[in-house]
């Protein structure tokens, strides 16, 4: 019987293909900075709630609070930083980066997996009709899908015809003379 349930474990296990996800659609895009995005995130996240409970402990044994204003202003300000404005740069920096990226063919629709502020995955629904390309090229952002931005590395899909459709590189480029003459002519 030992043998059965295995085998039964075994096939519902392998029913989907790693690279398939129901809901979502077909994988076409996995970002190889997730583990490390979500580390830094993490670490951060920690080490400002350390700072937080420590910093009582900290304020009694070193007497902080009996010193000039212009010390305590500094050492708050520095405890500070690090604490609250650390995470949020990060939490800025990093809220677009693409985790994986799905595509169902039956609705020409895309599901983008994030990281929101509390490090959980994020999912975001948008058509190829949504995504618009950033007139000049910025650091944190390959295209934009409805007003949200995206990070995703073009190199790291394994077929570059997801990547064109994705961008809308695939669409012929279609000019009509006629209606450029009649703008050119209203001008």
């Amino acid at each position: 019987q030992a043998t059965s349930l295995l085998g039964a474990a075994v096939r519902s296990l392998s029913t989907s293909s790693p690279h398939e996800h129901p809901e979502h659609g077909r994988l076409v895009y996995k970002g190889n900075l997730a583990k490390a995005v979500l580390g830094v995130k993490f670490f951060s996240y920690s080490t400002s709630i350390f700072n937080l409970f420590m910093m009582p402990y900290i304020m009694l044994k070193t007497g902080i609070g009996f010193e000039s204003l212009f010390v305590q202003a500094a050492f708050y300000g520095l405890i500070g930083f690090f604490t609250f404005v650390t995470p949020v740069t990060l939490h800025v920096l990093t809220k677009g980066y693409v985790i994986r990226l799905y595509y169902k063919d039956e609705v020409d629709t895309y599901t983008a997996i994030t990281y929101n502020a509390i490090l959980a995955e994020k999912a975001t629904v948008f058509h190829r009709e949504d995504v618009k390309i950033p007139d000049i090229t910025k650091m944190f952002t390959t295209f934009y899908a409805k007003t949200k931005s995206m990070l995703v590395n073009p190199t790291l899909f394994p077929n570059p015809q997801d990547f064109h459709h994705l961008m809308g590189y695939d669409k012929s480029l279609y000019f009509n003379l006629e209606e450029e003459e009649e703008a050119d002519g209203r001008k």
